[in-house]
């Protein structure tokens, strides 16, 4: 009858999260779901996230900031990506277990980073088949972008 008593309580994030690529396809209340799963972790500038041949735990979104993949202790030589606002780091993670960070990550700037663990993954695979499809759906569809920007990036190399 008188539903307003009873609306959920939000967290300040949800708005956040439904515009992050992984998760876009999700509903409020499947959100929601995910809002529970994911442990939120802020970085000052220049604070390192993990080191590069650490074993990966997690996948990483940035949900503000900006994060910089360099070489192990090389923030300017060794700069080979800078992920947004948006955008996600650490994939491996959710795919092999215990898998050597392959660069290391640091705050190019404040960040707010949201952490999701493979156990979690596989967690909501168990209880909500239908959210852990969409963000694997949509995790597949960045892992293909990764690989056609990668290809590209070799053909340009090429002699």
């Amino acid at each position: 009858m008188f539903g307003f008593l009873h609306a959920r309580k939000e967290t300040p994030r949800l708005g956040t999260l439904k515009q992050l690529q992984l998760f876009s396809t999700l509903s409020r209340p499947e959100l929601r779901v995910v809002d529970g799963l994911l442990h939120e972790r802020r970085f000052l500038k220049g604070e390192i996230v993990f080191d590069q041949g650490e074993e990966g735990q997690v996948l990483l979104v940035v949900v503000s900031g900006r994060v910089l993949l360099c070489r192990q202790g090389e923030p300017d030589a060794g700069r080979v990506k800078v992920v947004d606002a948006g955008g996600m780091f650490g994939e491996l993670a959710l795919l092999v277990d215990n898998a050597p960070r392959a660069l290391q990550a640091r705050a190019e700037e404040d960040c707010v980073l949201a952490a999701l663990s493979r156990g979690d993954l596989e967690s909501l695979l168990d209880t909500h088949a239908v959210i852990a499809s969409k963000i694997l759906l949509q995790f597949t569809r960045h892992l293909g972008r990764l690989l056609v920007e990668q290809g590209a990036a070799a053909g340009r190399q090429a002699p």
